[in-house]
C-alpha cells in the first residue's frame, strides 16, 4: 500500500526520499540514527 500524498510530504519537508523519516517534536530525522533519537527523547 502506497500513501502518495505522505510520501510527497516527507519528500517537501525533508528533501529526500530516504526511510524512515522519524519526527519527534518539530525534529526530523531521516534514517534511524540512535544517538540522534535517545538525544531528542533525553534517553542515555
Amino acid at each position: 500500500m502506497t500513501d502518495v500524498v505522505k510520501r510527497d510530504e516527507m519528500i517537501k519537508r525533508t528533501g529526500q526520499m530516504g526511510v524512515p523519516v522519524i519526527e519527534i517534536d518539530e525534529a526530523l530525522i531521516v534514517g534511524f540514527d540512535e544517538h540522534k533519537i535517545r538525544e531528542l527523547l533525553g534517553i542515555k
